[in-house]
């Protein structure tokens, strides 16, 4: 399903295909209108769970049009008009037991991968290279570096009026409800821990095509971890109710190349909007050279 959507949207978009292109790291990948599957995954977490939700519906489907079928069945066949003697039938063996082996048979082979990709997702295949501490506020997010000489800083929603002093103008690059005026950088292709806490009331700290969801409970430090493949923006947003503003506490992680991240927290230790600034020109420099070469 989502590769179909994929299709529909890139020949939707066959006309804008060179400005696309010039931008192909820093787009990766976000909500789109009208969106009917899964963000495109940029971990291998990701990945498992969007196989485990394109594998239930070989079981989803069948079962629901079976049962639509028996609806049918039962409305025309045995409805008062054309059946007025009710059966007094009470019993049917093989029904009964097929009804009670096929639910069986149908809850083993989709509990046997789901328990495979929970395991999988609360066990890290190596060692955390980087560790962040992610605190939920009303309404926005604290995260702290928890490196040598640590760092923190707080990450809100962007506001419109601040878009021009920030240099985020694009709205496809930094849409609405979804940009911050602070995102969490990462290197590319390292193992992330993200410790997640919060200050007031419980809030949840989601990124789709990471395939992470872990909630923030006041007094309570959860952790959990991604290694995203790709360079890139990703959105993700809030996902507890907690509070007349949690439909305005996005999440926003700009994952770079290891020699943007490491220049980045050079100057971030000390001033994090000159850090994001310089980041930000990097990345369009890249772009363009990117473009040229296209």
């Amino acid at each position: 399903m989502r590769k179909f959507m994929a299709s529909a949207r890139l020949l939707a978009g066959a006309a804008g295909a060179g400005a696309l292109l010039s931008g192909v790291p820093a787009y990766a990948d976000q909500p789109q209108p009208w969106e009917t599957a899964f963000q495109a995954p940029a971990t291998e977490m990701m990945r498992q769970i969007e196989w485990f939700g394109n594998y239930t519906m070989w079981f989803v489907v069948p079962i629901t049009v079976l049962v639509l079928a028996l609806l049918a069945v039962c409305v025309l066949r045995f409805r008062a008009s054309v059946n007025p003697v009710p059966s007094r039938t009470s019993h049917n063996t093989l029904i009964e037991v097929i009804w009670t082996v096929g639910p069986v048979i149908v809850l083993l082979l989709i509990a046997i991968p789901s328990f495979q990709l929970l395991t999988a997702q609360y066990t890290p295949p190596e060692e955390a290279k980087l560790t962040v501490k992610a605190t939920g506020n009303q309404w926005n997010w604290d995260y702290e570096y928890q490196i040598d000489k640590s760092f923190s800083f707080n990450s809100a929603v962007l506001q419109d009026a601040d878009r021009a002093k920030a240099g985020k103008e694009d709205r496809n690059l930094y849409p609405r409800l979804l940009a911050v005026d602070n995102e969490l950088v990462v290197p590319v292709n390292t193992m992330t821990r993200v410790l997640i806490t919060a200050t007031d009331v419980i809030h949840s700290f989601a990124v789709p095509s990471f395939g992470i969801k872990m909630d923030a409970v006041p007094g309570r430090t959860n952790e959990t971890w991604f290694k995203a493949e790709k360079e890139g923006l990703y959105y993700g947003q809030c996902s507890q109710l907690c509070g007349k503003d949690h439909a305005y506490m996005p999440i926003a992680v700009r994952v770079v190349s290891d020699a943007q991240f490491k220049t980045w927290m050079e100057t971030a230790k000390t001033d994090v909007p000159a850090a994001n600034k310089a980041l930000m020109a990097a990345i369009d420099g890249t772009n363009k050279v990117a473009a040229a070469g296209n």
